[in-house]
């Protein structure tokens, strides 16, 4: 019998990689004749998150701090998260390079909650409104995305108030009247009371650095794609990994499943990357200058 490959694959809240841990957890790496090593490390989700998972200066986050160590060889963040990763790090020559090797299997699910009696009935009514986020995390970006489409940019706010137990316990105790929130959370908000104004997915990119084959690679999508076959026709048997995180505040039949997507990864696109960077600009999210040919590597179907 061939000896497995062994991979180190990130991650930091079941909602973006429930992929990854099902493809584990059924054998499916192993079926592609990899060992496939999951690093856990601090999330914004995570019942007893600390700052590792909110500091500023993203490249000093737990996930982020771990690849740059050589402590695992692949990751997934938000869309905003790895673009900000793969443009800079061309410029930034003490930070480990990585390129955007595929738009993601995970399609997070974001909400915007407000405190049910705050009389906040539509989008419309956040102007102006400081809306809880973690700054420069999926929360911010989502955010950002969902409320564009109904008020000015700069009638958007933000406000920090930390991880995402923390801006659901600020919403319904009325310190705050909004807060961007990922599932699980988005679950225990509403079964503690509090109402959805507007919700959407987030879909995951993933990155690698060099040393990380195409054929490795496409063995890992495979393991995970077919983690997502199960995903969408039952979610509730792996929902556990969700509502751990909240520390008890929700049992697993509890979570709104409906809300969970997934899909095969998929080759980042050119049309793909011209949206997300421009957009990443535009907010002033990361830097000009960058190439579709210098930031992404698709050598997974290649």
């Amino acid at each position: 019998m061939a000896e497995l490959k062994k991979v180190k694959a990130s991650m930091m809240n079941a909602v973006h990689d429930l992929p990854l841990l099902v493809a584990r957890d059924e054998g499916f790496f192993r079926d592609e004749g990899l060992d496939v090593d999951i690093l856990v490390t601090p999330g914004s989700g995570q019942h007893n998150s600390d700052d590792r998972a909110l500091k500023d200066d993203i490249f000093k986050r737990g996930l982020e701090a771990t690849y740059d160590q050589g402590q695992c060889d692949q990751f997934r963040m938000c869309e905003w998260g790895i673009m900000k990763r793969a443009v800079e790090t061309i410029q930034e020559k003490n930070l480990r390079p990585a390129k955007i090797v595929a738009l993601g299997s995970a399609m997070s699910s974001f909400a915007i909650v407000v405190d049910p009696r705050s009389g906040i009935y539509e989008p419309e009514q956040l102007k102006n409104v400081p809306i809880a986020v973690s700054q420069y995390n999926g929360s911010h970006f989502t955010m950002l995305k969902m409320m564009e489409g109904f008020i000015k940019r700069d009638e958007i706010k933000i406000a920090n108030h930390g991880t995402h137990r923390q801006r659901m316990e600020a919403v319904m105790s009325g310190n705050v009247k909004a807060a961007s929130l990922q599932e699980p959370w988005i679950s225990v908000a509403e079964a503690q009371g509090g109402r959805v104004i507007i919700e959407s997915h987030s879909t995951r990119a993933e990155a690698a650095g060099d040393e990380l084959d195409g054929p490795t690679l496409a063995k890992m999508f495979r393991a995970q794609a077919r983690a997502v076959e199960l995903l969408e026709k039952d979610p509730a048997p792996y929902a556990h990994y969700l509502a751990r995180e909240t520390g008890g505040l929700l049992q697993p039949h509890e979570l709104q499943t409906w809300r969970l997507l997934h899909a095969a990864p998929q080759p980042y696109t050119r049309e793909r990357f011209d949206d997300t960077y421009n957009w990443t600009v535009k907010w002033n999210m990361t830097v000009p200058g960058a190439t579709y040919e210098n930031t992404v590597d698709n050598r997974a179907w290649e």
